[in-house]
């Protein structure tokens, strides 16, 4: 929380003054009514109730509201009423006026942004699972009300990161986290493309220093040859547009340092080999009548000029993202022989790109194509919202399928479109067209052709859903269900199809504990769902109804404390131990025999021993010093990321006060800083003279007795044990995977320098 302390200098109050100017002055230049009488007063009536509260930075709290205000009117392109919002946004949680203070001195409007912004303040996230859940629905519930809601937060959180390096290092996870797991897709979501690039960036920046310096330099230095690229492939371009009387702007568009780490960690390639590293966007001025057809025009003029990629012609002109994005984007041949992204747009079609539905944005959902696109995303999530999940963690990843996803059009047989995430199903589209349809789907027509449930769609293809009436749905579906609507409905057809087990089970327990003389309470509840291993009360009473938990005697005796605790825990942990074993091979598929984990790494054999009565306390404000001497560990390494020491890293404290230590970058860890801050340590490797195991993949040429070198490349090394050798070859392609134990990164990354020195050998990462 910000700090109380003495009330500002009058140098203070001078640079107070000058950045609500320059807020002021930057909406006097816009195009909206000038309303600056009640500015001018919410400013007064924030400076005055924010008196004396400073910043962890130490500035007056007052620039803070300011600042929101500035990006909300500038950057986003709000006018009036958000600015007062904007600048009152702290005022009810921080201060002792209340929301009919707001409404008696601003109106309704205003008091009811302020109130919706106030029900979500401190972030999305709280410290438990369900808190997240409860205050992400608050946010989604007021964001229908009024878009105004969300589009203040993201200012609010865009100056927040922009803020952040006052904040202490666990802090900087939580908030970066957070950030990257709901707000930059919600800025996708709402077409806030340059303040979700910023806060993708923001969040990359604070996570990962070290690799954000190497890409921010490296951009730096290739700046020169790129520009002489870009010079050279721009130049015809623009003889052809002005041969066309076009009045135009053609510029470079470096991509993201976020986006750039992207492919390199996902391609495992190197920043030198991140070859699309600009794209050109071209923006021209027309009427909204006639900016299709000059689109294509200009189309044909760089086809005639470049190579075509046949394959990489994106129309968002005739069929807009859900977001509301226009552009045409083509990829050709550059001058240097590499692959060149193009993007063409109109001006309208540009400022909706860069701000969204805000660019258009009348108040008031309805008026215009943009909000209509708006309007038909918010019934999606209103959706979701008036069937939430039981589990809370379930209902944050239903919605985060909506966010995020990249998009395929589909067209049903009557030509109708339905825009949909990628890798959808032709079950998503029969959820999609009706419930019953989806309920009772048991087959598909893709271009005529008969697919099963679960048959993948490709943008473009026509779709027909092929039901009967004995079809009933089935838990499976879940595993290939892409849509947030198909999955929302699912779930509660299957809810409806268990409620006569699940009553039957609760009415059977409230009995059992009724005759053992045990309260039914929150506490006996959570006891007997972890025993369960049921991940709600439904869950549980299910289990009873169907007789898959047991009411005996055994179970009494535990309750009441009686029975052998010390056994039942370990009987709870081979439980787990063997759940959590058969998910993870049914999720790697194929890749189920590979080790992913070391017998002999820190805590791998925690899970076996019962937990020690109690953990020393953890102070999760001071770096914590991760300690392994090879015989015994202060933490634990996570199965899902398998980090070692060298990797930067974050920890995590579990349910029995251990520390769980993930890599930044892992999927698991994101969803760990977004929800459960509290817990989250920075750390510090401090381990010598211990081995880890590592995942090296080779790629290359195929010849013979190549095998023979790599494995004598490693074995001449120092420090490395060789624990598994795969090797696949197709055509004259090979591919290699090597497992090793290693003491730390820089081990990692002299090998894979010596193995791209073996002939033939084109490329040796590490896989995490």
């Amino acid at each position: 929380m910000d700090n109380k302390a003495n009330l500002t200098t009058p140098e203070e109050d001078r640079m107070v003054d000058e950045a609500f100017r320059d807020m002021l002055n930057g909406y006097l230049a816009s195009n909206h009514r000038k309303k600056v009488e009640i500015i001018e007063r919410a400013y007064r009536f924030a400076k005055d109730a924010h008196a004396g509260i400073r910043r962890r930075s130490g500035e007056p709290y007052i620039l803070h509201p300011i600042a929101v205000a500035k990006i909300a009117s500038q950057e986003i392109g709000l006018g009036s009423t958000s600015i007062v919002a904007a600048l009152l946004h702290d005022v009810v949680e921080d201060t002792e006026y209340t929301v009919e203070d707001i409404r008696a001195h601003f109106g309704d409007k205003v008091a009811q942004i302020v109130s919706g912004l106030t029900k979500i303040s401190g972030g999305i996230f709280g410290d438990h699972a369900s808190a997240q859940a409860e205050n992400f629905r608050k946010l989604l519930l007021t964001m229908s009300e009024d878009i105004r809601v969300i589009l203040i937060k993201m200012a609010d959180r865009l100056h927040n990161m922009r803020t952040l390096g006052s904040m202490a290092p666990n802090k900087q996870y939580k908030i970066a986290g957070e950030t990257l797991y709901i707000y930059a897709p919600l800025a996708h979501r709402l077409g806030l493309f340059a303040i979700k690039t910023e806060l993708e960036n923001l969040s990359f920046k604070y996570e990962h220093p070290k690799a954000w310096q190497d890409i921010t330099e490296k951009i730096r230095q290739s700046e020169e040859r790129r520009q002489a690229v870009y010079s050279d492939f721009a130049a015809p371009i623009r003889e052809r547009l002005e041969a066309m009387g076009l009045d135009y702007e053609v510029k470079a568009r470096v991509k993201s340092c976020y986006s750039i780490w992207k492919k390199m960690q996902t391609k495992h390639i190197p920043f030198e080999e991140v070859y699309d590293l600009y794209a050109v966007r071209i923006v021209f001025k027309s009427d909204k009548e006639s900016e299709k057809e000059m689109c294509w025009k200009i189309y044909s003029a760089i086809t005639d000029l470049y190579r075509l990629h046949p394959e990489r012609t994106r129309d968002w002109i005739s069929v807009p993202k859900a977001n509301g994005y226009q552009a045409l984007h083509l990829t050709v041949m550059g001058p240097d022989g590499n692959w060149i992204e193009v993007q063409i747009r109109s001006e309208r079609m540009d400022e909706i790109a860069e701000k969204g539905f805000a660019a258009h944005w009348k108040y008031k959902i309805g008026e215009g194509e943009e909000e209509s696109e708006l309007s038909v995303w918010l019934r999606t999530i209103k959706d979701i919202l008036d069937n939430p999940e039981p589990s809370a963690i379930d209902f944050l990843d239903t919605l985060k399928l909506n966010l995020f996803a990249s998009e395929i059009v589909i067209f049903t047989p009557k030509g109708e479109l339905i825009t949909l995430p990628t890798d959808s199903t032709v079950l998503d589209v029969a959820f999609a067209l009706h419930t019953d349809l989806g309920l009772h789907c048991i087959a598909g027509k893709v271009n005529h052709r008969l697919v099963p449930l679960d048959y993948r769609l490709s943008s473009g293809d026509q779709v027909e859903v092929l039901t009967s009436q004995t079809q009933q749905p089935q838990r499976e579906w879940m595993n290939f269900l892409k849509t947030a609507k198909a999955k929302t409905r699912l779930r509660q057809a299957l809810r409806r199809e268990r409620q006569p087990l699940a009553q039957r089970g609760h009415e059977m327990l409230d009995d059992f504990l009724s005759r053992n003389g045990i309260a039914d309470n929150n506490q006996v509840r959570s006891r007997l769902m972890s025993r369960a291993c049921a991940i709600s009360a439904e869950d549980l009473w299910y289990m009873v109804g169907k007789g898959e938990f047991a009411l005996d005697d055994n179970l009494a005796a535990w309750l009441t404390g009686n029975g052998n605790k010390n056994g039942d825990r370990k009987l709870l942990n081979r439980l787990l131990r063997s759940t959590f074993s058969i998910v993870t091979r049914s999720n790697k598929d194929k890749k189920a025999a590979e080790p992913v984990a070391d017998a002999d790494a820190p805590g791998a054999d925690a899970a076996a021993d019962d937990a020690p009565a109690e953990r020393p306390k953890i102070n999760t404000k001071e770096t914590y010093v991760l300690r392994y001497d090879g015989q015994k560990a202060n933490f634990r390494l996570a199965d899902c990321c398998n980090p070692i020491p060298g990797d930067e890293v974050m920890g995590f404290i579990d349910d029995d006060g251990q520390v769980v230590v993930h890599s930044l970058n892992c999927p698991r860890a994101l969803v760990l800083k977004a929800g459960y801050g509290n817990r989250i340590l920075s750390t510090r490797w401090a381990v010598s003279g211990s081995k880890f195991m590592a995942h090296i993949r080779v790629e290359g040429i195929d010849r013979r007795g190549i095998l023979q070198e790599i494995t004598g490349v490693i074995s001449i090394q120092k420090d490395i044990d060789l624990r598994r050798l795969d090797i696949e070859a197709t055509g004259e392609i090979f591919h290699s995977d090597i497992w090793i134990r290693v003491e730390d990164t820089d081990v990692v990354g002299q090998l894979c320098d010596v193995l791209t020195g073996v002939s033939g050998v084109e490329r040796a990462t590490r896989i995490q």
